[in-house]
């Protein structure tokens, strides 16, 4: 019962207006896909990244960045999304199973070379 309290605290979930909510919790952070109205009964999308922090007077609180997207902007915003993640893919370095990072050759020089 704690936990739902927290994912209502971190989304601000149980609005009337609200339809959908979807969380990804990933790492420290929690990202939540929300789908949401205006009184005029258009559907919008917001997307909150929340994270626990905790304050100077050591009490916990959360740490919230939303973004609110529009119907009309859907498709260019899931484009150069993918455009933007389709970038970090190609460029970073490989990460293989034990978290080392190897950055691919493209100098074509080899060591043997040297």
């Amino acid at each position: 019962m704690a936990e739902e309290h927290a994912t209502q605290e971190e989304s601000g979930y149980g609005n009337q207006n609200e339809f959908f909510s979807k969380p990804v919790r990933a790492g420290k952070r929690t990202y939540f896909f929300d789908v949401k109205a205006t009184r005029g009964n258009d559907q919008y999308l917001t997307i909150t990244e929340s994270k626990k922090r905790m304050g100077q007077d050591g009490k916990f609180f959360y740490e919230k960045h939303k973004i609110f997207l529009y119907k009309e902007d859907f498709e260019k915003f899931s484009e150069g999304l993918a455009e933007a993640i389709a970038y970090i893919k190609a460029n970073s370095p490989e990460q293989d199973n034990s978290g080392t990072s190897h950055t691919p050759h493209s100098s074509g020089l080899n060591f043997e070379d040297l």
